[in-house]
């Protein structure tokens, strides 16, 4: 015989529906509930807000896929002819957007990408027959000739970036990022989280930490607290010896020339469409220092690497170490040069640009004026 207290299931009442329990809401203080919530919110993230700008973190624009692509479709906009920086992060951080214009007359386009290699970037370039400028390559050898492709994918994402990607980085960058100092990917709460010690590893991999400032137009330059904090520039330097550490253990010698081949000879290819539309094309290699020139200089020699460059491209270059006016500037982490001197630095580099290679006195254009004649 069933047991008339148990609970019956739709299986005991065939062709009846099961009975939807009903709870009634108990009366609360909706409204003040909810702004209790509200305020507690706004007290959570002033309090994260206040806590990284008590580090010396600042609002800065994100430097995401979103922000290249505007820089990118300036070509396609109209600006074909302008200046192009393509390299890595050296090129990123120390050339300053605003006294090239002061020189130039002309703001140039910032397409470069922190721990990306130019290729994808010189190669989309290439193809693109709207361009038409000049472009100035930055070559960090361990970045340049391993084709290290940290953010390569953002030449895929600007051909395909939807009309929402666009509006929302918009809105991001005008306002969000201009206002609040954490919302920097490095100080996101799981990328804090993340790198605690919880765990210690041998030969663990150490992410980059903050280096540098963003402006929405991709003008950048190296943070200060890399000059003023010692503790902080001490954890940068740490995590450039234990990339160089790894970067030592591979690829096997073989495999790595293999591939410097591979990427001289496809940077080669590329510049050569340029120049036959008439780009001019110049590579410059940044400053470094410290630890990080000497691994530079043990795992990629310049001879093998740099003038293997230039040889199979045709393209002239400036490589610092020849100049003294490229020379003496401060790298708090040995990689990226600080601020104010970046500044100094940008306008003698131009200087250089001009009287040397792609300015109206420079010797090869005074040679082809004589030729033409």
């Amino acid at each position: 015989m069933p047991d008339r207290d148990a609970r019956q299931t739709a299986a005991d009442r065939p062709g009846v529906a099961q009975p939807v329990p009903m709870r009634p809401v108990p009366a609360q203080p909706w409204g003040r509930i909810l702004l209790g919530t509200v305020l507690l919110l706004v007290l959570l993230v002033a309090g994260w807000e206040e806590y990284w700008r008590a580090y010396g973190v600042r609002p800065s624009i994100a430097n995401t896929f979103g922000l290249w692509s505007m820089q990118r479709r300036r070509i396609d906009a109209g600006e074909g002819a302008a200046t192009v920086l393509l390299g890595d992060s050296r090129l990123y951080f120390d050339i300053h957007l605003p006294v090239w214009e002061r020189l130039d007359g002309r703001r140039p386009i910032q397409l470069s990408f922190e721990g990306t290699a130019p290729l994808p970037a010189l190669e989309d370039l290439a193809a693109d027959p709207k361009f038409t400028g000049r472009l100035l390559i930055g070559v960090a050898p361990d970045v340049f000739f391993s084709g290290f492709k940290f953010r390569a994918a953002a030449v895929g994402y600007a051909h395909k970036e939807s009309p929402s990607q666009r509006i929302g980085q918009w809105l991001s960058m005008h306002f969000i990022e201009p206002y609040f100092a954490f919302d920097d990917p490095d100080y996101a709460l799981q990328t804090v989280l993340a790198r605690q010690p919880w765990l210690v590893r041998v030969h663990q991999r150490l992410p980059v930490r903050k280096l540098a400032m963003t402006e929405s137009d991709r003008n950048t330059y190296l943070w200060s607290k890399l000059e003023t904090d010692p503790e902080y520039r001490t954890i940068v330097r740490k995590i450039w010896l234990n990339h160089m550490q790894r970067w030592d253990d591979e690829p096997p010698p073989a495999a790595a020339l293999k591939n410097e081949k591979e990427q001289i000879e496809r940077t080669a290819q590329a510049v050569a469409k340029l120049r036959a539309r008439g780009v001019k094309v110049l590579f410059v290699r940044m400053p470094s220092d410290g630890a990080y020139l000497e691994f530079e200089n043990r795992k990629y020699p310049r001879a093998r690497t740099w003038d293997a460059l230039l040889a199979a491209s045709g393209v002239p270059g400036i490589y610092f170490a020849d100049y003294p006016e490229l020379q003496g500037y401060e790298l708090p982490e040995w990689s990226h040069i600080k601020h104010s001197d970046a500044e100094r630095f940008t306008g003698e580099l131009y200087k250089v640009i001009q009287r040397d290679f792609w300015g109206p006195n420079a010797p090869g254009v005074s040679a082809k004026a004589s030729a033409a004649r």
